[in-house]
C-alpha cells in the first residue's frame, strides 16, 4: 500500500434525539457507579468516514476537491435526513468543524472517537466498498470504513486521562474501538507483511509443549486428546515431525465437542451400571423404527423431508432467464443449531451469525439447496428492566465481559432478524424464556440456576431438488476444482467451535472476544443466487457437493467436503482471498469468517462456475483440487507459496485428522434435588386476602412472566412475509396478536396447489430440575400439540422432530440426568408416538463461572431440551389459530390430557413466587395422546372448530384469555366441571397447572358432534370440560366463576396490557418510546374493529380475459446484489398474464440486456448493498453514474409504452431515480422508520380516489391490508406544498389509514414508519410509474396472508389474492 494517510469525511448526525437521550441516562449511570462525581449534561454525534486511497496519487486525487472522484465520493457518503432537527443543530454543525480541527470545544467538553476494532472489517465497510467500485471508484478507492465522533459535555471539568468508566455505554467492545484522538490509518487499515506459521517444539517435552500450546490457543483439548496427538507427531507416528500451530488449531476445531459431539457418542456408567447406550445411539433409534418419508437423516447439514409429488419448482432458466415453473416434486429440509457463547460474549453479532450460520446449513444440502422460513428463540436469566424489577427476579452478578440477560435480549433478537430481514428469510416462528432460581442441594447448601450462558437458537426450514437432495457417493472426483464460495477470510471468529465447547469462564477474555463473528448478510445472500443458479440447471448443475463454512472455518469445511468423498487434496493458502493481508496461515485457514460456502465443481464447468459468480458479484476463489481416492493419495496438504522456511504448513494424512482419539467413557453419578412442594395457596409466599385477592396477584404475575407475557417485541422486527409462501406466521386475527400455535408455509408459489410444511416448538426447562424425563416428554407433547394446529398429512406417522439439547455436563448430577431425559424420549415416548429425530444438536456447556469480589460464583443450566416438530401439510388454508370467532352460542371445549391431575412443579405459577415445585406434569396416557391427533383429523374434515389453542406456559387461564385478546371479546370462564372447588388453592391448580391439554371454540349445535369424536378417538369423556363461553359485547368483561360465584373479574383490555408489559418496557428501552407508548395504549380501545377488506372491485378474481393470455408481454424483475423480493414478484406478473425476466443489474450495466426489450420493469424488494449509503440509494447510484445505463433508464421512462413498479427497496430505488422519471419533481425521500426500527406488519392501507395509477385503476377508494416490511419508510416530502400538489395531481396512491376511521393517520402503528401525509406509494405524472413501500406481491396466493376473514367459502383462503388486481390491472393497461 503505496500511502499512509486516510481521506476523512464528515457525514451527518449518527444518533436520533431519543438514542442520544437514552445514551445520555447510561453514562451517567456508569458515572455514578464509579463514583466519578461528573454528570454528562447533553451529547451530539456524526458520522465520521474514513477512504483508503489505492496510492499516493489516488490519495492526492481524493483529497482534491473539484475532481471527478471526490464529486462521486462526496454524492455517495451524502446519505441521511439533512433536515432532521440535528441535522440544522448548531452544536451538531459545530461537531463537524470540530472533526476538521477548525474550532475548538469548550473545557467541559470531550470527544470521542469510536471507530472498528483493529484488525475487522465491518459489514458496513464491506458494502459501502462495493457500491464505490460499481460506481467507479475502484482504481482510486482500497476501502471505506465508518466511526462516529461523539461530543459530551459535562457539568464541569472531567479528566479523561483516568480512564472512561462509561465506555461500555458508548460503543461495542467486540467489534469497537473507542480513542480520544482520531483513529491512526493502521488501525483501521492495516496492512503488515504476512505472519507466520509457527512450530511447536516437541523436541525436548512435547507434552508441556502441546499443554501450552492448548492453553495459549485456546484448543479445548482433553487428556486422551492430548495423547493421540503426542502419538501421532512421535517419531513412531503417522506424522513424525514438529506440528505447526495451524495443524493443531485445525484438529482441535475439528474434533471439538461442537463438532464431534464427543458426550452424545460416549458410553455411560451412571450409579455404577454400565449403560447399554449412547446418547447418540437413543436418539438413532426413533429413525430405525421410523425411517419413511425420510430422505436423508444425520449425514448432511440438515434433515431433508418428503415433500409433495406433484408441486413446483420456480426459478429463472439459465440459458433465457425467463422464470419458469417445473413440475417436480419439492422435497423440504429442517435445521435447528444454537449459539449460545458468541451470544453471551456479543449479543448483536452472536445472533446474527447464529441465524447466518443456520440459514447457510439449509443452503448447503446435497449439491444445493434453498432456505425457506426461519425461527429463533432465546433463554436467558432474569431481566431486571429498570423501573420493572419483578418480585421473583433474583440478582446474582455477571462476568464483566459477558453481557447482561438484559441486553442480550435487546439487541441479540435484533441480529437475529436482522440478518433473517437481510437476507430474505422470513423468521415466522419462537420462544422466549427467563429462569434464574435457587434449588437446594442433597449436600444442604444451595446453587443458582438459570441461564448466564444464554440458548440463542436459530433453526428453520428449506427446500431441496430431488435430485440434488443427497451428498451421493464419489459424487466429487478426483482433479474436480475446489472454491471457497463468499466474502473473504479476516481476523474474527477464531476457535468458536472449541471455545463453544467449555464452560464460560474458563477461558479466557480475549480469547471469548477472538471466537464471535459478524454477520453480512447481503454476501449471504449473493452466495445463495449462486446457489440457486447452479441448481436451476438441475442435472447440468456444475456443484458436485457443498459444505457450509461454519465452526473451525475453513479448517473444518475443506476436509470435511472432501474427507466425505473418501478423496484427499491439495490446496494453496494463498489463493483463499483475505481481507488483510497479513494474516498468519493459521489465521487464515482457521478464523471463522462467515458468508463462505466451500464446494467441489466439475472443472469442465468452472468457467460457467466463474460467469454466474461475475453476474451476482459473488467473491470466489479456486483454492485447490481433489486428489484420487488411494490411501496415500488421501492426505490434506496446504501449500504457502509465499514462505521460503514453510511451504506445506499442513501435511497430514485424513486418517490422523479424521482419527479416533479413544471413545469418551462418561462414568456419572444421579443426583436428585431435595425441592420442596409448591404452596398452591400462595399462602407461604406471603399472599393474604380473599380468594379473588390471591388470584388477582397470580394473574398479574403470571401474565408478565416473559415465558407467557407478548412476545411482540420480538416479532415485529422480523420479515414474516418475504417468500410469498407464508401462510401462518405468529400473528393472529384482525387485531394482529401474538399468540399463534404454529408456523406455516405453502409448497411452492402455485395457486393451484394448498399444501405446504409446518413446524412448531416445544421447551420445558425448569421441570427438568424435577423430573428430566418429564421434561423431555412434554417439550416433545407441547411440540407436536401446537403442530396440529395446522392440516398435519397422514397424521403423526410424517411428523419429524430436531431435538437440541443443552446441559452442563460436568455439573454433579447432570450427566445422570441427560441420560434419562434422552432416553425417555429416544427409547420410550417417540418410539410409541411413530415420530422419529432426524436432525438435532448439542451444546453441553451450559454453566457460567467467575470470581466477583473474590467470590467464585456459577449459574448452572437446568437440562433444555428445545423440540421443533415438522409436518407435510395437507391444506395450507385449514390452519386453526386461537383467535375467538365473535359468533354467538358457541362455547370453549377444554380437553385435558392429563386425566384429570394437576401438578405445578416447574410452571410459570411457580417461577413467579420464586418456587420449582417437587411434582412435574408428565404424558400421562401416550394413547389418549395419539387419539387426540385422531380426533384433530377428523374435526378439522368436518370443519368443526373455530379457534383452537393449548394449554402451555401459564396454564388454562392464560390459554383462554389469549384466545379472548385474539379475537377482542369478554369471557365467562366456568370451573365447575373441572375438579373439586375448595379453597384458593384449587383454583390456583386448576387455572394455573401447565399439564397437556388443548381448548377448541365450537358452535353449541355442533358441541355433541366434536364431544362424539373426541371419545371415539380414545379421549375420555372425563377429560371433556367447557370451561367457558366468549363474551361478544363492547365491555368484553372476563369473569372466572364457579356455579355463580364469581372469583375473579377484569377485562380483555386491561389483562391484555398486562400480558403485554413486558414486551411494552423492552420495546420502549430499544426502540423510539413515544411510538412504544402509542402502541401499548391502543390495546385499550375495545371501539377498534381491526383490519378489514372494503374492496371495490369484484373479488374472487375472475379469470383473466382469454385475449391477454394469448400473448404474454416480457416484464423485467430487476433486482441489485442484496435483492431478496424477486420469485414471488416474478410470479405475481405471471399471474397476471406477463413474461417475467430475471434481469441483474450487471445485466443492464454491462449491456447484456437493455429495458427496450420490455414493455415494463419491477425494481424488486430487499436490502439492494446492505442499504448503507441510504436505502435504495446505492443501488440508484449504480445507475446515476454509469452514463450508458443512465441513458437506458431515461429512454424507458420517457416511452409512452411502458411502466415501472417500485415495491420496498425498489421503491427507495425509484425516488432516488425522480430526476429521470416524468413527473416526479415533488417526490418524497423514504428515511428510516419513526420507530427507529425495522417494521413487519400487516397494516390497513386506502387506495386514493383519484389516483392516476395504472396499477390502481380498478381499485379505487378500497380499504384493504397489506404487508409492510422495511426500517426506512417514512416519506419526507421537500415541503408540504409538495406534499399536497402530489395529492391534488392523483400521485398519491396508497395511504396508511386508521383502523376505525380508514382515514389517513399518524398513529403508530397503524401509520408503521410515521410516513408525512400517511403516504404509502406514490406515482409518477402519467401514473405509469409506482413506487410503493408496502408489499402487493406477498400475498398473491390467497392462503399465504396472517388475516383474511372468513366467510360462507374460500373466497380468501384459496386461488389469487386481492393483490394479484394490481398486476392485471397493468397488464390491462397494456393490451
Amino acid at each position: 500500500m503505496a500511502t499512509n494517510g486516510y481521506v476523512s469525511l464528515a457525514g451527518l448526525a449518527a444518533l436520533s434525539p431519543f438514542r442520544l437521550t437514552s445514551l445520555q441516562t447510561g453514562i451517567n449511570k456508569a458515572l455514578e457507579s464509579s463514583g466519578s462525581g461528573s454528570k454528562v449534561t447533553e451529547i451530539r454525534s456524526i458520522y465520521v468516514h474514513y477512504a483508503c486511497p489505492t496510492s499516493e496519487q489516488a490519495e492526492k486525487t481524493l483529497n482534491q476537491q473539484d475532481s471527478k472522484e471526490r464529486r462521486i465520493l462526496e454524492q455517495l457518503l451524502h446519505y441521511g435526513d439533512e433536515s432532521s432537527e440535528l441535522n440544522q443543530d448548531e452544536k451538531t454543525k459545530q461537531l463537524i468543524q470540530q472533526k476538521d480541527g477548525k474550532v475548538g470545544g469548550a473545557s467541559n467538553q470531550l470527544l470521542l472517537w469510536v471507530s472498528p476494532r483493529k484488525g475487522t472489517i465491518s459489514p458496513w465497510s464491506s458494502k459501502a466498498t462495493s457500491i464505490a467500485i460499481v460506481c467507479g471508484l475502484g482504481k482510486v478507492l482500497d476501502r471505506i470504513e465508518r466511526g462516529v465522533l461523539y461530543a459530551l459535555t459535562f457539568d464541569g471539568p472531567f479528566d479523561a486521562s483516568a480512564g472512561l468508566p462509561f465506555s461500555d455505554a458508548i460503543h461495542d467492545r467486540m467489534t469497537e474501538a473507542i480513542d480520544l484522538q482520531p483513529p491512526a490509518f493502521d488501525s483501521i487499515f492495516v496492512h503488515h507483511p504476512p505472519e507466520t506459521v509457527q512450530a511447536v517444539d516437541f523436541s525436548t517435552d512435547p507434552r508441556g509443549a502441546l499443554e501450552e500450546a492448548n492453553k495459549r490457543l485456546g484448543l479445548a483439548l482433553d487428556t486422551s486428546e492430548i495423547e493421540y496427538l503426542l502419538s501421532a507427531f512421535s517419531k513412531d507416528g503417522p506424522v513424525p515431525r514438529n506440528p505447526y500451530d495451524v495443524e493443531l488449531f485445525m484438529f482441535a476445531q475439528v474434533n471439538s465437542e461442537h463438532c464431534r459431539h464427543k458426550q452424545f457418542n460416549a458410553s455411560w456408567n451412571i450409579d455404577g451400571e454400565d449403560k447399554p447406550n449412547s446418547l447418540f445411539g437413543m436418539i438413532r433409534n426413533t429413525h430405525k423404527l421410523h425411517p419413511e418419508y425420510t430422505v436423508s437423516a444425520y449425514s448432511d447439514n440438515a434433515a431433508v423431508l418428503e415433500g409433495p409429488k406433484d408441486s413446483v419448482h420456480w426459478a429463472p432458466n439459465p440459458e433465457t432467464q425467463v422464470w419458469t415453473q417445473t413440475k417436480e416434486q419439492v422435497h423440504y429440509l429442517t435445521k435447528v443449531e444454537t449459539h449460545n457463547h458468541p451470544t453471551a460474549v456479543s449479543p448483536f453479532p452472536g445472533a446474527a451469525t447464529g441465524s447466518g450460520g443456520e440459514i447457510r446449513d439449509e443452503g448447503a444440502v446435497g449439491q444445493g439447496s434453498k432456505p425457506k422460513a426461519g425461527l429463533s428463540g432465546f433463554t436467558v436469566s432474569d431481566l431486571h428492566i429498570p423501573g420493572k424489577k419483578q418480585p421473583w427476579e433474583k440478582e446474582v452478578g455477571k462476568p464483566h465481559h459477558i453481557a447482561s440477560p438484559l441486553d442480550i435480549m435487546l439487541e441479540a433478537p435484533i441480529g437475529s432478524a436482522a440478518f433473517n430481514n437481510e437476507f430474505g428469510r422470513p423468521c415466522t416462528l419462537g420462544y422466549f424464556r427467563t429462569l434464574t432460581v435457587d434449588v437446594p442441594t442433597p449436600e444442604g447448601s444451595t446453587e443458582v440456576r438459570g441461564y448466564h450462558k444464554p440458548i440463542m437458537i436459530a433453526g428453520g426450514l428449506g427446500s431441496v431438488r430431488p435430485q440434488h437432495a443427497l451428498k451421493k457417493e464419489n459424487a466429487i472426483k478426483p482433479g474436480a476444482s475446489i472454491i471457497v464460495l463468499g466474502g473473504p477470510a479476516m481476523l474474527i471468529g477464531l476457535g468458536g467451535g472449541a471455545a463453544s465447547s467449555i464452560t464460560a469462564g474458563e477461558g479466557s477474555v480475549e480469547l471469548d472476544f477472538a471466537s464471535v463473528q459478524r454477520g453480512n448478510p447481503e454476501m449471504q445472500r449473493r452466495a445463495q443466487m449462486v446457489i440457486d443458479a447452479c441448481t436451476a440447471m438441475g442435472a447440468e448443475s456444475p456443484i458436485m457437493s457443498i459444505h457450509d463454512v461454519g465452526a473451525g472455518g475453513l479448517s473444518n469445511a475443506l476436509p470435511e467436503l472432501v474427507h466425505d468423498a473418501g478423496l484427499g487434496a491439495e490446496f494453496e493458502l494463498r489463493e483463499v482471498e483475505t481481507a488483510d493481508k497479513g494474516m498468519s496461515p493459521l489465521q487464515i485457514w482457521c478464523c471463522e469468517a462467515q458468508e463462505r460456502y466451500v464446494m467441489a465443481i466439475d472443472s469442465s464447468k468452472l468457467d460457467l462456475f466463474k460467469t454466474i459468480c461475475a453476474r451476482e458479484r459473488c467473491g470466489y476463489s479456486v483454492v485447490g483440487t481433489a486428489k484420487g481416492g488411494d490411501e496415500e493419495d488421501q492426505r490434506l496438504v496446504l501449500t504457502d507459496r509465499e514462505s521460503q522456511t514453510d511451504p506445506k504448513p499442513i501435511d497430514l494424512p485424513m486418517s490422523t485428522l479424521f482419527g479416533k482419539p479413544p471413545k469418551m467413557h462418561k462414568k456419572v453419578e444421579s443426583r436428585k434435588l431435595p425441592l420442596v412442594a409448591f404452596d398452591a395457596s400462595l399462602g407461604s409466599y406471603g399472599i393474604k386476602g380473599t380468594t379473588t385477592q390471591i388470584l388477582g396477584e397470580a394473574v398479574s404475575r403470571v401474565l408478565q412472566l416473559p415465558s407467557v407475557g407478548s412476545k411482540s417485541f420480538l416479532i415485529t422486527i422480523g420479515d414474516r412475509t418475504v417468500t410469498g409462501l407464508i401462510a401462518r406466521d405468529q400473528m393472529v386475527g384482525p387485531w394482529q396478536v401474538p399468540v399463534a400455535d404454529v408456523s406455516v408455509t405453502a409448497t411452492a408459489l402455485d395457486v393451484g396447489s394448498l399444501t405446504g410444511e409446518s413446524m412448531a416448538m416445544g421447551e420445558r426447562p425448569s421441570l427438568a430440575l424435577i423430573s428430566p424425563a418429564a421434561s423431555a416428554k412434554m417439550s416433545v407433547a407441547e411440540s407436536l400439540l401446537n403442530l396440529a394446529a395446522s392440516d398435519i398429512a397422514d397424521g403423526l406417522k410424517r411428523v419429524r422432530l430436531s431435538a437440541n439439547w443443552m446441559a452442563a455436563g460436568n455439573h454433579p448430577g447432570e450427566g445422570a440426568a441427560l441420560y434419562e431425559a434422552v432416553e425417555a424420549i429416544g427409547l420410550d415416548l417417540c418410539p410409541k408416538l411413530g415420530v422419529s429425530i432426524p436432525v438435532g444438536k448439542d451444546s453441553m456447556s451450559m454453566k457460567m463461572k467467575w470470581s466477583q469480589d473474590g467470590q467464585a460464583k456459577e449459574v448452572t443450566a437446568p437440562i433444555s431440551l428445545v423440540v421443533t416438530a415438522f409436518g407435510a401439510v395437507n391444506d395450507i388454508s385449514k390452519t386453526w389459530t386461537p383467535q375467538i370467532k365473535r359468533e354467538q352460542d358457541t362455547s370453549l371445549l377444554f380437553v385435558d390430557l392429563a386425566s384429570g391431575e394437576k401438578a405445578l412443579g416447574g410452571s410459570a405459577i411457580a417461577q413467579v413466587f420464586g418456587q420449582v415445585g417437587n411434582s412435574a406434569p408428565t404424558v400421562r396416557d401416550v394413547d389418549a395422546f395419539k387419539g387426540f391427533f385422531t380426533a384433530v383429523h377428523e374435526l378439522r374434515e368436518q370443519g368443526l372448530v373455530l379457534a383452537y389453542h393449548d394449554r402451555s406456559d401459564g396454564g388454562l387461564f392464560t390459554t383462554l384469555v389469549e384466545m379472548a385478546f385474539a379475537g377482542r371479546v369478554g369471557l365467562d370462564i366456568t370451573l365447575d366441571t373441572y375438579g373439586s372447588w375448595q379453597n384458593a388453592s384449587d383454583i390456583i391448580a386448576a387455572l394455573f397447572n401447565e399439564e397437556l391439554g388443548a381448548v377448541f371454540q365450537v358452535r353449541n349445535a355442533e358441541l355433541d358432534r366434536v364431544q362424539s369424536i373426541l371419545i371415539n378417538s380414545g379421549i375420555s369423556k372425563e377429560s371433556l370440560h367447557i370451561v367457558g363461553t366468549p363474551v361478544i359485547d363492547a365491555a368484553q368483561a372476563v369473569q372466572v366463576r364457579v356455579g355463580n360465584e364469581v372469583l375473579y373479574s377484569s377485562d380483555r383490555a386491561s389483562l391484555e396490557q398486562t400480558w403485554a408489559s413486558t414486551s411494552y418496557e423492552l420495546q420502549r428501552i430499544r426502540d423510539n418510546p413515544a411510538c412504544a407508548d402509542e402502541e401499548y395504549a391502543s390495546i385499550l380501545d375495545n371501539e377498534d374493529p381491526g383490519l378489514v377488506y372494503n374492496l371495490t372491485y369484484d373479488y374472487p378474481l375472475a379469470p383473466l380475459e382469454t385475449n391477454l393470455l394469448s400473448v404474454r408481454p416480457k416484464v423485467a424483475i430487476l433486482r441489485e446484489q442484496g435483492i431478496n423480493g424477486h420469485h414471488e414478484m416474478a410470479y405475481a406478473f405471471l399471474l397476471a398474464g406477463f413474461t417475467p425476466v430475471d434481469v441483474h443489474m450487471t445485466d443492464l450495466i454491462s449491456a447484456k440486456t437493455s429495458l427496450s426489450e420490455f414493455v415494463g420493469f419491477a425494481a424488486c424488494g430487499g436490502f439492494s448493498y446492505g442499504d448503507v449509503l441510504g436505502a435504495g440509494s446505492g443501488w440508484a447510484k449504480s445507475v446515476l453514474l454509469h452514463e450508458d445505463t443512465r441513458k437506458n433508464f431515461l429512454e424507458f421512462f420517457n416511452r409512452e409504452d411502458t411502466f415501472a413498479l417500485g415495491v420496498c427497496n425498489g421503491c427507495q430505488f425509484l425516488s432516488n431515480l425522480a430526476s429521470l422519471i416524468p413527473g416526479a419533481t415533488n417526490w418524497p425521500k423514504f428515511l428510516r422508520n419513526k420507530s427507529e426500527q425495522y417494521e413487519g406488519r400487516l397494516t390497513q392501507v386506502r387506495i386514493s380516489k383519484n389516483t392516476n395509477s395504472i396499477f390502481l385503476d380498478s381499485m379505487k377508494d378500497s380499504v384493504l391490508p397489506i404487508v409492510v416490511a422495511h426500517g426506512e419508510g417514512r416519506a419526507s416530502f421537500p415541503s408540504a406544498d409538495a406534499l399536497n400538489a402530489m395529492g391534488d395531481a392523483g400521485q398519491i396512491g396508497l395511504r396508511y389509514v386508521d383502523t376505525k376511521t380508514h382515514e389517513p393517520t399518524m398513529k403508530y402503528p397503524q401509520n408503521p414508519n410515521g410516513a408525512e401525509g400517511a403516504v404509502a406509494g406514490i406515482t409518477s405524472g402519467n401514473g405509469r410509474v409506482l413506487a410503493m413501500m408496502p408489499h402487493p406481491e406477498r400475498t398473491v396466493i390467497a392462503g399465504c396472508v396472517s388475516y383474511a376473514p372468513v366467510l360462507s367459502g374460500d373466497e380468501f383462503r384459496t386461488g389469487e389474492g386481492v393483490w394479484v388486481q394490481l398486476f392485471r390491472n397493468a397488464r390491462r393497461w397494456v393490451g
